[in-house]
């Protein structure tokens, strides 16, 4: 090996080539039989080569196959299943069309789909026969399907400028270069004139006129030439696809990036068709953009509607579209080419005037004098048919604003009357100033076209009533012939500057607007926490601002629900639900004024996120026509990109709180099984010891003996009961289910019955006992607030050293009553003050972890604020130890008050 051959490591598959393999193997094999011309035999050969595969054991069926009457493909046809065509009523006709939805039943392994770029009948499932066929690949049915080259999107304009006919019915680029193979059915031109004077391609009356009109043999030669050339850029597309998928190396063409500029003109569209193929010879990536200077504000919703069609297009060829910002077009074009590479400009041919080219400029010259080392193209405009000439002269022109002139002329009228009351103490050249001031005037509160007639009605009006001879249009003086000429194109000037900043302003405005209310939806989305609010927000911020009713669905268990709308909506009929459906399945729009189900009311968008999709956006307007604009249709897909992104915020934030829900819950687990597996199994020991022991020991021990195992085993029983409690209390204060019995009860009983209770618990321990008098009867539940105390009371015998002091306080004190159990154990560390009243929670004292469910403290405090008091934990400031303080409202005091002392 040389040494400047890469290592044999760093010779890998292609990613995104093992990928594409990967995709493809789930999917439908594509066959195309691709003609130069109606009549070579596509149908012919397609068949013939199905019945190869019946003959191979492999499951064939027509989906749909067009004899137009020739025998010879009618007998091809005997001995295959032939699905039923789908009868759809139109116009008062019945249409046949192939029953995908059949098809998809039915499942054989191979379909047979003749004519590709078929247009289906209104009403179908997709508004072409293409995308039939991308639902029975995408269900994993192998495809079979004719097309000639005229049909293919990018060499429309071309076939129509060799044979002066313009083919309507074309498929995307895509689908050719999807393809696993294609067959070209190629005949020479002889041949084929030779077959159709036979009658084996049109009757004997279609056929002279075919002859006459298509069939020349020039023409079948280019279009011959044009088959052979796609489909052998296909087949080089497959070689280097299996070259990287098998890492095999070779020379890949680099560096060539193409730039398509779109404006409003008919002949974009050619524009566009070869910047996709100079890219496809290329083998370079491509983008078209539209520069969105001062001049868009004036263009009509025709124009506005024929740029974003254009666009549409050239998504649809594969380009990044892109609108874009500008004063001046190759300015523009200028800065993005250099900022991202682009190495050849493509434009449309201008067909405006040299007149207009002399005042306005043109972007050809200037960007062939400024692109440098930018290849600049020029494309001449496509063939224009009669429909074609009758829509561009329909096209509605700008209304004339009335008032806009009136102004102009009362202006006008006012600078002169003004000129008349101040020419005594001015000279004749200042009071020009005045009309300057009307033409400003009239320029930014009106537009260019009225300064402009400001600027010429001050023209006259300054002639006529101020440069002499007075009220005459003639001027005499040459001086005042120099300064009138020159008057005139200031104003003139100064009004169309003017003008054009106010155009500009215009746009600044509503853009600024735009941004500020997409601003202020993106603050409302980060205050918002719930799924259900954040789309009633998103529903109600689109139809305010795009003036359409909308309805947004989310995935359910059944399928998509409406889960917003406004106005609001609750259910969407079946068309509307079938758009909305493919869209969510196939991640791309559907329904109105899509190529996909466009007899649904509504348009539907997905929308989705880098993680997947979230959802569908569904839009109508009760106006027919148009249903957006291009600017409407960027201002939706921002709006749409900033609510899916809250949605994925928020279902983020659900998964948190999920997640951190699941793992307290675990915690909880895990500290309620080692109480359980501890503290609750040594009781049962010695219980079980103890029963053990005396069962078969029994007549071996004294009294004496006897009576102590049986006290050790009753109180360990005791204790166990406690344990149980203590979970059973919990378990009350978790769900709900605690009922109050609230009474008057007295602080003195209350204690001596708790202290009774605790006296095995507390052991040798002294209790000191101060209850203030007079306190008043408190309204609580004894039985709980029992519970309280007990459970305080073993707390400071757990921690409490033997022999030492236990206190409790009550009093009164600030419109409350207090009550406080001291202990004189080693007090509480800062970090566990707060956590103490948690569940399972235990502070360890030295090395060693004391008896207990960690449960005691919690029930404690959630028995007291159910009673309506607080409890919280200090450390004792006068010697060790811990203070456990319950305090309760003096509203919890009964009516009849009472004191009662501990004896």
């Amino acid at each position: 090996m040389a040494a400047s051959d890469p290592p044999d490591a760093d010779r890998r598959p292609s990613p995104d080539a093992l990928l594409a393999a990967a995709q493809a193997e789930s999917r439908g094999r594509l066959k195309i039989f691709l003609g130069a011309a109606p009549g070579v035999g596509k149908t012919y050969e397609m068949l013939q080569a199905a019945r190869r595969k019946r003959a191979e054991g492999v499951d064939v069926v027509i989906g749909v196959v067009e004899t137009h009457g020739r025998r010879e493909t009618e007998a091809m046809i005997e001995g295959l299943e032939v699905l039923p065509r789908r009868a759809v009523a139109y116009k008062g006709k019945t249409l046949q069309e192939m029953d995908v939805d059949g098809l998809l039943k039915r499942r054989p392994k191979l379909a047979l789909v003749d004519e590709l770029a078929h247009s289906n009948a209104p009403g179908s499932r997709h508004l072409k026969r293409f995308q039939d066929v991308e639902d029975l690949l995408a269900a994993g049915i192998d495809v079979y399907a004719t097309i000639n080259i005229q049909h293919i999107e990018s060499l429309n304009d071309v076939v129509a400028r060799i044979t002066r006919i313009r083919v309507r019915e074309t498929v995307p680029d895509s689908v050719i270069d999807r393809a696993d193979e294609i067959e070209i059915i190629d005949i020479t031109p002889e041949e084929l004139l030779k077959r159709l004077k036979e009658g084996k391609v049109y009757v004997r009356e279609a056929a002279e006129r075919a002859v006459r009109h298509y069939f020349q043999p020039g023409n079948l030669t280019a279009l011959r030439e044009l088959a052979l050339r796609r489909t052998a850029e296909r087949v080089d597309d497959q070689m280097l696809d299996y070259m990287r998928a098998h890492a095999i190396q070779g020379p890949w063409a680099a560096g060539d990036r193409v730039l398509v500029c779109v404006n409003e003109r008919p002949n974009a569209e050619g524009a566009v068709r070869y910047g996709k193929r100079l890219a496809d010879r290329l083998r370079a990536p491509w983008q078209a953009v539209y520069i969105e200077g001062p001049r868009h504000q004036r263009l009509s919703e025709a124009d506005r509607d024929r740029i974003a069609k254009t666009l549409r297009l050239a998504e649809r060829l594969g380009a990044d579209t892109h609108y874009l910002p500008g004063a001046r077009v190759a300015d523009a074009l200028l800065a993005y080419s250099r900022d991202n590479n682009i190495t050849q400009i493509v434009l449309a041919k201008s067909s405006r005037s040299r007149w207009f080219e002399l005042l306005h400029g043109s972007v050809v010259r200037e960007l062939s004098a400024r692109a440098g080392s930018i290849v600049v193209q020029i494309v001449p405009g496509e063939v224009q048919d009669s429909t074609a000439t009758a829509d561009a002269s329909a096209r509605p022109s700008e209304p004339v604003r009335v008032w806009s002139y009136a102004r102009a002329l009362l202006l006008v009228t006012a600078a002169t009357a003004l000129g008349e009351m101040v020419q005594e103490l001015v000279n004749i050249q200042s009071l020009s100033l005045i009309y300057l001031a009307a033409v400003l005037i009239s320029a930014t509160r009106d537009g260019l076209m009225p300064a402009v007639a400001t600027a010429l009605l001050s023209s006259l009006a300054y002639n006529f009533f101020f440069t002499p001879p007075l009220y005459t249009l003639t001027v005499t003086d040459p001086e005042n012939v120099v300064a009138l000429t020159f008057f005139t194109l200031t104003a003139l000037m100064t009004g169309g500057l003017a003008g054009r900043a106010r155009i500009q302003a215009e746009a600044a405005r509503h853009r600024a607007a735009a941004i500020s209310e997409l601003y202020g939806f993106s603050r409302k989305l980060a205050g918002i926490a719930s799924m259900d609010d954040l789309l009633w927000a998103s529903a109600h911020q689109i139809a305010s601002m795009l003036k359409v009713e909308v309805v947004l669905l989310t995935p359910k268990t059944e399928g998509l629900v409406v889960r917003a709308g406004f106005p609001p909506e609750d259910r969407l009929d079946d068309s509307d639900l079938a758009a909305a459906q493919w869209t969510w399945d196939h991640n791309r729009a559907a329904g109105r004024g899509s190529d996909t189900l466009p007899g649904a009311k509504r348009l539907f968008l997905p929308m989705t996120t880098a993680s997947g999709k979230l959802g569908v956006v569904g839009i109508t307007r009760a106006r027919e026509g148009v249903l957006l604009t291009s600017e409407q249709r960027r201002l939706l897909d921002a709006l749409i990109d900033q609510i899916a992104v809250a949605m994925e915020r928020v279902r983020l934030a659900e998964s948190v709180d999920e997640a951190r829900v699941f793992s307290e819950t675990e915690r909880l687990r895990a500290a309620l099984l080692t109480s359980i597996s501890h503290d609750l199994r040594t009781p049962l020991a010695t219980i079980m010891g103890t029963i053990s022991s005396l069962r078969t020991y029994g007549a071996l021990y004294d009294d004496a003996t006897r009576e102590e195992m049986l006290a050790a085993a009753q109180e360990e029983g005791e204790r166990l009961n406690r344990f149980v409690a203590n979970l059973l209390d919990m378990t009350r204060l978790d769900t709900g289910a605690l009922e109050l019995k609230r009474e008057p009860i007295d602080l003195g009983d209350l204690v001596g019955t708790a202290l009774r209770r605790a006296a095995p618990m507390i052991g040798n321990r002294k209790v000191d006992v101060a209850i203030e008098p007079d306190l008043p009867l408190l309204k609580l539940d004894f039985v709980l607030m029992e519970q309280v105390l007990v459970n305080l009371l073993d707390n400071a015998a757990k921690y409490g050293p033997p022999q030492s002091r236990i206190g409790i306080r009550a009093r009164k004190e600030n419109n409350q009553v207090t009550i406080e159990i001291m202990d004189e154990g080693s007090g509480i560390p800062e970090d566990a003050l707060e956590r103490i009243f948690d569940k399972f929670f235990r502070v360890k004292a030295a090395d060693r972890q004391r008896a207990g469910t960690g449960l005691g403290l919690a029930i404690c405090r959630g028995f007291v604020e159910a009673m309506g008091g607080t409890v919280v934990a200090e450390n004792r400031t006068d010697r060790s130890g811990a203070i456990f303080r319950i305090t309760f409202p003096l509203t919890t005091a009964a009516e009849t008050a009472g004191a009662v002392a501990l004896p």
